[in-house]
């Protein structure tokens, strides 16, 4: 590309030339769609999310829908997308938009920051895709781009090194093409600039980009100062019949927010909570899971029980064996249900 073209201008050409045109979100600027691929792209790959979302839409095709669906269903469709409160954070925005704007999404990334889940880069990108603002987007993507192209130090999390990148995102905007530079800084990140193994010569900034002449991609962006993992444990009980399974619902904020899990504690204790009595028990092998913040490992114990004629409590539900995995469940709980599926004795 032409030297004297600016960076919004090399960006603008690469995006139309070899950026992605195809992704079912693109090519509509209805803004339920675009703040839907927003955030289920928040922390998630195109490739995972594009079914999840095809299946969103055709249950939930527009905010009034999603705004008048129980959270349960919500969360249900979510399972296995991982960082659940973007479900709840989903919901809530919906039912804010229809009880606060009559069902309209506000049409500025300062009115759009101020809804429930959509933070400063992402309420940039709906407001430009969907009605044309200039303004900047600043996820880990576009970070990455920018600490590399312009040779940024220091781990852009912190304070100091995000307010220059914010800086410098907003410095570098088009006057016009906004659409195809957000796209563009999108599909840069996410195709060539990636976080392993950059794909430099067909990069657009090959030939000015700080990090490839000084030999500085594998260091830039800069990681983010180590701390320990916090280690977690807790024993999943999972009661059978041979048939059936027993799920209860988490309570709606915290791990695994309104996703169905089997009981947690101690097998005896919450056999007896239920008034059930093991038949037969058995401990299968640990799993492990990692979270951001913190890493689990899921204890699980089988307990094979004869169903009472009364079968509990609130929020608790015997589902057969052969369909709980799929009934809205995180997915190592989806993983323990296959393995008692496939040998239930």
């Amino acid at each position: 590309m032409p030297k004297e073209q600016s960076f919004a201008q090399r960006l603008i050409a690469w995006q139309q030339a070899a950026g992605r045109h195809d992704l079912p979100w693109q090519g509509s600027r209805d803004p339920y769609r675009v703040w839907l691929s927003e955030i289920m792209l928040q922390q998630t790959q195109v490739a995972t999310v594009i079914p999840y979302y095809q299946r969103f839409l055709s249950s939930f095709p527009d905010v009034v829908a999603l705004a008048a669906a129980p959270i349960e269903r919500v969360v249900e469709h979510w399972a296995g997308l991982g960082y659940y409160a973007r479900a709840r954070n989903l919901h809530r925005c919906a039912q804010q938009i229809v009880a606060q704007h009559g069902g309209a999404f506000p049409r500025t990334a300062a009115e759009l920051a101020e809804l429930p889940g959509i933070g400063r880069s992402t309420a940039a990108a709906i407001a430009a895709f969907s009605f044309g603002e200039r303004a900047a987007i600043l996820d880990g993507n576009v970070k990455r781009v920018l600490c590399r192209v312009f040779g940024i130090a220091g781990f852009p999390g912190s304070a100091p090194v995000e307010r220059k990148l914010w800086q410098l995102a907003e410095s570098l905007l088009p006057e016009t093409g906004i659409e195809a530079y957000t796209q563009g800084l999108m599909d840069l990140g996410a195709t060539l600039c990636t976080r392993g193994t950059p794909h430099c010569p067909a990069c657009p900034f090959a030939d000015a980009c700080v990090a490839r002449r000084e030999g500085r991609q594998k260091t830039l962006p800069e990681a983010r100062p180590r701390a320990p993992v916090p280690e977690r444990s807790a024993t999943f009980v999972l009661i059978t019949d041979g048939q059936r399974l027993l799920l209860e619902r988490r309570p709606p904020s915290g791990l695994w927010g309104g996703l169905l899990v089997p009981p947690e504690g101690e097998p005896e204790q919450v056999l007896a909570a239920r008034g059930l009595c093991a038949l037969a028990q058995r401990k299968l092998p640990d799993l492990k899971h990692a979270f951001t913040h913190f890493r689990l490992t899921l204890q699980p114990v089988v307990c094979r029980v004869q169903v009472p004629a009364t079968t509990g409590e609130t929020g608790s539900a015997w589902l057969p064996l052969s369909e709980a995995a799929a009934a809205g469940v995180p997915t190592p709980i989806a993983r323990l249900i296959r393995l008692v599926a496939s040998a239930p004795d």
